[in-house]
């Protein structure tokens, strides 16, 4: 069998009619079965931020914390045991940021009695420390 070489070989050709058919059908169907949402960024969420005081607020210029002879620490009438104290490191604390927030000075006063012993003296002060609390003064007790 012998082949002919004189026949014209067809050329292989892509028809692109149909494949941009279907890909504007693609593009159209979708384009209209998305669901439009809103941007996240556009919620209109308010975070909440520090406010300003919008009067004057009444704070006094100076806590007075007292020691006795017992060695009981005592501030505005409340009564603090123990060693580490973590009740007054926490009302000394409330009270500083309470202070800054009012934008007064801090300062807290040491009343020990003259027979009071030293290491009680010594825990109040480990206290305004972990408090944040540095402007503290002494007086003289009874």
């Amino acid at each position: 069998m012998k082949l002919d070489t004189n026949s014209e070989v067809a050329e292989a050709r892509v028809d692109l009619v149909p494949m941009i058919d279907t890909v504007m059908f693609l593009l159209i169907f979708f384009m209209l079965t998305t669901t439009l949402r809103q941007k996240e960024n556009d919620l209109g969420i308010v975070l909440p931020g520090s406010l300003e005081q919008s009067g004057p607020v009444e704070m006094p210029d100076e806590q007075v914390v007292e020691v006795d002879a017992n060695g009981t620490v005592v501030l505005n009438g409340k009564v603090f045991l123990g060693k580490e104290m973590p009740e007054l490191i926490s009302t000394l604390s409330r009270y500083r940021i309470a202070s800054e927030s009012a934008k007064i000075k801090h300062m807290i006063t040491v009343q020990a009695d003259s027979n009071a012993q030293y290491d009680r003296v010594i825990d109040v002060l480990n206290a305004c420390a972990a408090a944040s609390i540095t402007n503290v003064t002494f007086s003289p007790g009874t």
